[in-house]
């Protein structure tokens, strides 16, 4: 490789670097936000907190890495513009045809690295945060409960008290539960129980041999007190249950083979991210043209924006094809095959796009 190359190479791939490293920070604050929503609504144990932020991370880096690929080419090459290093580059007969070897050295493993995210790393991802949060709901360990201490249940709903517990988290002895909805309150006791979950995934404590007192909050002589045998106490549902069939965790290979439009859907939502990661790189290059006297974020601010609007409309474009409002035939073609020719014109043209020079003819005086 020559030294303008590894020189160009080692530009837009230290800008590029910089900005995911920028966006992973931002991406985990915002991965940390929805965990810990989902395990202060009981839906996820907070035992699994750490795993899954790695889990939902990998699954989120087809999202992130043509976002930093395309953001940081673009920071790379405008500071050559503004420190007036490509106008030299360009006089030395360097143009856009001979550029392409130093971008493609960094674009090429980057649109690799999203493939693999998007076609393996991400649906097992999902496929083993389900399996986790499936085995670990069976457990009242990992579901937050120690014995010797009152728990409260997440969501705000009561308080749990457990005297004693097995050593795999199913048997527990000496219960307390403290609830309270729709302005009364219900408290149960019982000598011992278990958990079970249902195919459903719904979570329940079946006690037995224990009393339940039940009567309003702010006072008043309606309460019944009853005694019974065996009582099911259903726990705050956990997340989505692992289901094989479901498309978001099945392999990709099995989903070219599958006629659901679900699974139609989600197999060209995992074409398309390498794909566009591919466009926005080509289209990174001429939107970072720039002169010295130009504002420094302007292209930048272009390339998100056209970043946003492509990620929508694959969004978009993955609930129409589920949905049927469009032929799975046509899939995300109508949006991947124009970025990518838009891409390679803008390329080719290094952003020049001539505006051709209306002319108007004096008219003859009569």
């Amino acid at each position: 490789m020559l030294k303008l190359d590894r020189y160009l190479l080692s530009e837009l791939a230290q800008s590029t670097f910089a900005t995911l490293v920028v966006l992973l920070v931002v991406s985990v604050g915002g991965v940390i936000t929805d965990v810990l929503k989902d395990i202060a609504s009981g839906r996820l144990p907070a035992g699994l907190m750490l795993s899954q932020l790695g889990l939902v991370l990998l699954s989120w880096l087809p999202l992130i890495l043509p976002l930093a690929l395309m953001l940081g080419m673009m920071l790379g090459i405008g500071r050559l513009y503004r420190d007036s290093e490509m106008p030299v580059i360009h006089a030395m007969g360097v143009g856009p045809v001979r550029l392409l070897r130093p971008v493609m050295a960094l674009v090429l493993p980057v649109v690799v690295i999203v493939a693999l995210c998007s076609l393996w790393l991400g649906p097992t991802a999902e496929r083993i945060s389900r399996q986790m949060i499936n085995e670990a709901n069976r457990n009242l360990v990992i579901s937050g409960l120690s014995p010797g201490s009152f728990t409260e249940i997440p969501g705000g709903g009561g308080v749990v008290y457990v005297g004693s517990m097995s050593g795999d988290g199913t048997r527990f002895h000496r219960i307390f539960i403290y609830r309270k909805n729709e302005g009364r309150l219900d408290v149960t006791t019982a000598n011992t129980g278990s958990l079970s979950v249902e195919d459903d995934g719904e979570r329940y404590l079946t006690l037995d041999n224990g009393f339940q007192v039940e009567g309003p909050v702010d006072g008043g002589k309606d309460y019944r007190l009853m005694r019974y045998a065996s009582n099911d106490v259903r726990l705050p549902a956990g997340k989505e249950r692992y289901d094989p069939n479901d498309p978001r965790t099945m392999p990709t290979l099995e989903l070219l083979g599958d006629p659901r439009r679900a699974s139609i859907a989600q197999l060209h939502g995992r074409l398309a991210p390498p794909l566009l990661t591919l466009a926005f790189a080509l289209l990174a290059v001429p939107l970072a043209r720039s002169t010295p006297r130009q504002a420094r974020f302007g292209g930048a601010m272009m390339g998100f924006f056209a970043y946003l609007i492509g990620m929508n409309l694959m969004q978009v474009g993955q609930g129409w094809l589920g949905s049927g409002r469009i032929p799975p035939a046509l899939g995300l073609w109508w949006l991947v095959l124009p970025l990518l020719a838009a891409g390679v014109w803008m390329y080719v043209k290094d952003g020049a796009i001539a505006i051709p020079r209306l002319r108007l003819r004096k008219a003859a005086a009569p």
